[in-house]
């Protein structure tokens, strides 16, 4: 019996959410998608009876509160997302990472939502020298996505009451195979270097960053669904494992490459600087005691579920359509 019966996702037909919807309602769970489309939805479940997908913007409030009505909780995926984005119109990145969502968490809660879990990032602490970055961590955000990753979680948890449950989840890089695949994280985008350039690019090398497997983070979702209010209500966690330098990252492609495509021979590492300095080492310890959260896959497992989409012939074009990449489609998109 689940505490929740309906549930929306913003964003829903993103790369996390392409591999949540499915999941979601095979456990039986009536789903909203609710997503502006950039990257399309060929890939969603449509056939299933219980999946309404809604083409929608975020900072079309109206429309949203519309969607909401009737739903018990919301999970909240939708934004322009990554660094990198920002390289697009700053107006469009702030309207709907910042503007659109303090109005989007009072529709939710006006509608008669009962939960709100809202996907933060753990990129918010920027640089830090740390050896243990806790949620209690100054935040020291180096972009715009940072910032206001950072500046909403306080808008949410102005609006926590009973009967509205607000979470913020902080999630390491992600990485792994999705249906709406990204190959624009940093675990993909080195394998994707292997397995179709046989060469790796190594931007820096020694900046520290944790990872996590987009099925686990699925995993985290489907938990927090289920959790006591009580154990969530107005918290923030951190989600992460393996804590790695991207050399060391490169140095697991390279030798997992080699050993799904033996043909290749020898991939050669290639350095060459970088001006992206984000570095920290995230401590995921809250969420194992408090939730009994512990990521159960590896960056090893991204690279082989990588390995075997790519054998399997599900990621064509991997250097070349914009699919993979939100940068590239958005601004191919004119997305304003």
């Amino acid at each position: 019996m689940h505490k929740f019966n309906r549930i929306l996702v913003t964003g829903g037909a993103g790369y996390v959410g392409s591999l949540l919807t499915p999941q979601l309602l095979e456990q039986g769970y009536q789903v909203t998608v609710y997503d502006i489309l950039y990257f399309g939805d060929e890939f969603l479940p449509k056939g299933n009876p219980n999946l309404k997908v809604i083409r929608g913007d975020i900072r079309d409030t109206v429309a949203l509160a519309r969607a909401f009505a009737g739903v018990d909780a919301v999970v909240s995926l939708a934004c322009i997302s990554n660094d990198a984005s920002f390289e697009l119109d700053e107006r469009l990145s702030t309207s709907i990472n910042l503007d659109a969502f303090e109005p989007m968490v009072v529709a939710a809660k006006e509608a008669g939502v009962k939960r709100f879990v809202y996907c933060s990032s753990s990129s918010v602490y920027g640089v830090s020298e740390s050896p243990d970055v806790t949620e209690e961590h100054p935040l020291v955000p180096l972009t715009l996505y940072n910032k206001y990753k950072g500046m909403c979680e306080p808008l949410l948890f102005k609006h926590q009451s009973p009967e509205f449950v607000c979470v913020a989840i902080r999630p390491a890089t992600l990485c792994g195979y999705a249906p709406r695949q990204r190959l624009d994280l940093s675990v993909n985008i080195l394998t994707n270097h292997a397995v179709t350039n046989n060469k790796i690019t190594v931007f820096g090398g020694a900046q520290k960053r944790p990872n996590l497997h987009v099925q686990d983070m699925v995993e985290l979702y489907k938990l927090l669904l289920t959790v006591p209010d009580e154990k969530i209500s107005g918290q923030i966690f951190n989600a992460g494992v393996q804590n790695m330098s991207i050399m060391d990252i490169a140095l697991i492609a390279k030798r997992v490459v080699q050993e799904q495509f033996p043909e290749k021979g020898d991939i050669p590492i290639v350095t060459t600087p970088s001006d992206d300095i984000r570095s920290y080492h995230v401590n995921s310890d809250k969420i194992a005691r408090v939730l009994d959260f512990r990521p159960k896959l590896t960056v090893e497992d991204a690279i082989r579920d990588l390995c075997a989409a790519f054998k399997a012939g599900k990621l064509p074009r991997s250097l070349d359509d914009d699919f993979y990449f939100n940068v590239r489609r958005l601004k191919r998109l004119n997305a304003a």
